[in-house]
């Protein structure tokens, strides 16, 4: 690929190399993806009549510690970008820092938070010496990939930063990094309405997100740049979900007379998401405006691919329609992919995480250490999982949090349960007993928030003092249960794995192995009977389960998968079952209509 001019927004119409251009986009995550199938959902986009994929860069996944970068495997962007252009796609790129994503903190390394004086997405010395060491790193794997060598029309300044705005000399900031590093393509901000009021940058285009055409938002983006091209840079084909609350649907006929209507004004589109994908592993974000709302693993988003690549009715008539916008007949839809509803399999083994701590990295602190400053992972802290507090009481009496949890705590005197502390629960009467006893605190970070104005307060664990009959606890030894690799590795070689089933210990590790007969194929895995956790197949964490719903599912891509023998182990809190079912398709529990929403809650 060799072109003389890019993307450009000199008129009321965008041009690519000088000929007028409509950007039919999609947004898919490479990261929410199994690698085995990005080339399945781009060749579904290509064939949905889409020419552009819009694509985060989660810098927290890129930078899991301070200093040590990553670029492969999943995480091999330019091999994902390079696939695209293999598919005739341009791309758009959204690298953030921040990118909100409904993912943990937005996309922002956990470790920024060790400084007590952190002020994330502005021009605190210490979050502009991180991004730029980012950039640094970012900017030699993407540059190549600009339009003169690869398919990179445009490049997102920072993401939604008009709802946030706290230093007027941060997005000049980000611009600076990109621009003083060589990207020369089209520079784009992306706004919702509320947004659009923040002052723009010369020569960043503004682009709008939306769902809903209402208070003319369209003609809004007009005035603000006159005899610029319009965009749409998210039309939110559905929403994402809540553990607690319902499913949310945005029924196909509502969704394609708005993207009809768009298009037929001579706005370009992206939708986001075409294809939600999963947030594997602890990846999820949370919600936060005056009540903490943790979100759930799958990011289906009812999107027009759904988790797991099917073609939808969004698909066929957003196909229908885009059809009309091409010269040339659009490609055959690739062949659905083959999924199997395996036989339940017996949990055959159970092993308490009393007997699995000697695995765990562990510090002692005379008073509590927040997950992120604790002195693990080469001192980046701990960012995702479990951590367990214990230290010694020698009576009963009320517990009291201060609100200092985060977000959820499971008690235990003597290893015994005796109760839950979170943001609506705050005191626990503890029982009286004989002497010293152990407390014990197993505390789970349910997600960051990833929106909103309280980024810089998503420190996890336990975050102040205890108090037990108002006196502060003290004297702690805390473990690290962040359940890596190489944690399950550890914990699979242990001796102390019990087969008698009539008395399991919660929490605990629960094994069963699956059979595969033949070739490896996609499929959901059920715990009806089970109450919380994690689940990990052949190592893989495939996220959180929770029997409040509304996800009563979690999607096992086939490619995880191996003929013959997997493992499987649920990490289990609070009650279990003797099997693991396995059902050919989701079952998204209660549903609620985006449209029945107030309209300022998805904004």
């Amino acid at each position: 690929m060799s072109r003389v001019e890019g993307l450009r927004a000199n008129s009321s119409q965008f041009t690519l190399e000088g000929e007028p251009f409509r950007i039919l986009g999609g947004s898919i995550h490479y990261f929410r993806v199994p690698r085995a199938y990005w080339e399945d959902r781009l060749l579904k986009m290509k064939a949905c009549g889409l020419n552009t994929l819009t694509t985060y860069v989660p810098w927290n996944l890129h930078e899991p510690e301070r200093g040590a970068f990553n670029f492969q495997d999943q995480l091999d962007l330019k091999a994902y970008v390079g696939l695209a252009a293999e598919m005739g796609l341009w791309v758009i790129l959204r690298p953030g820092p921040y990118i909100c994503a409904e993912w943990d903190l937005g996309g922002l390394p956990s470790w920024l938070l060790q400084d007590k004086g952190m002020q994330l997405r502005t021009t605190y010395p210490g979050f502009v010496d991180a991004v730029n060491l980012y950039f640094d790193e970012l900017v030699p794997v993407i540059k190549p990939l600009m339009v003169k060598g690869g398919p990179i029309i445009a490049v997102q300044v920072e993401n939604e930063y008009g709802s946030y705005a706290r230093d007027e000399k941060y997005m000049p900031f980000i611009q600076n990094c990109l621009r003083s590093r060589g990207i020369t393509e089209l520079l784009l901000t992306s706004d919702n309405w509320e947004g659009l009021r923040y002052a723009g940058m010369e020569g960043v285009l503004k682009t709008i997100n939306l769902q809903r055409l209402s208070f003319g938002a369209i003609h809004h983006l007009a005035d603000l740049q006159p005899q610029k091209p319009l965009m749409v840079m998210e039309y939110w084909s559905g929403w994402f979900d809540v553990w607690g609350e319902h499913h949310h649907v945005f029924h196909a006929h509502d969704m394609l007379a708005v993207v009809s209507e768009i298009l037929t004004r001579g706005v370009s589109i992206n939708l986001y998401m075409f294809h939600g994908g999963t947030s594997f592993d602890f990846m999820n974000g949370a919600m936060d405006f005056g009540t903490y709302k943790p979100q759930v693993t799958s990011y289906d988003y009812d999107a027009p691919l759904s988790e797991a690549g099917d073609c939808t009715t969004k698909y066929q008539l957003l196909r229908n329609l885009l059809s009309q916008y091409h010269s040339e007949p659009l490609p055959g839809e690739p062949t659905p992919q083959e999924r199997r509803a395996y036989d339940p399999v017996a949990v055959q083994q159970h092993l308490s995480l009393w007997d699995s701590l000697h695995f765990t990295c562990q510090c002692v602190s005379e008073r509590p250490v927040n997950m992120e400053n604790l002195p693990v992972n080469n001192n980046s802290g701990q960012s995702y999982g479990y951590t367990l507090y214990e230290t010694t009481i020698t009576s009963g009496g009320t517990l009291n949090s201060r609100n200092n949890i985060r977000d959820r705590a499971l008690v235990f005197v003597d290893r015994q349960f005796a109760g839950c502390l979170d943001y609506k629960t705050h005191e626990l009467a503890l029982p009286d007993g004989a002497g010293a006893m152990t407390l014990s605190l197993l505390v789970e970070n349910c997600g960051r928030v990833n929106y909103g104005k309280a980024l810089d307060e998503q420190r996890k664990g336990i975050v102040g003092d205890i108090l037990l009959n108002h006196t502060p606890l003290t004297g702690f030894t805390i473990f690290c249960l962040d359940m890596k690799p190489g944690f399950m590795k550890r914990l699979m070689s242990s001796g102390q794995w019990k087969s008698d089933f009539k008395s399991p210990s919660i929490p605990g590790f629960f094994q069963a192995r699956l059979y595969v007969d033949g070739p490896p194929r996609d499929t959901f895995i059920r715990l009806p009977g089970w109450g919380k956790g994690v689940v990990f197949v052949n190592g893989q964490n495939l996220g959180r389960h929770w029997c409040i719903g509304p996800q009563l599912f979690l999607y096992l891509p086939g490619p995880w998968l191996r003929s013959g023998e997997n493992q499987i182990i649920v990490f289990e809190e609070q009650k279990v079952d003797d099997k693991i079912l396995f059902a050919e398709n989701p079952d998204h529990g209660r549903t609620i209509d985006v449209y029945k929403l107030p309209f300022c809650t998805l904004l």
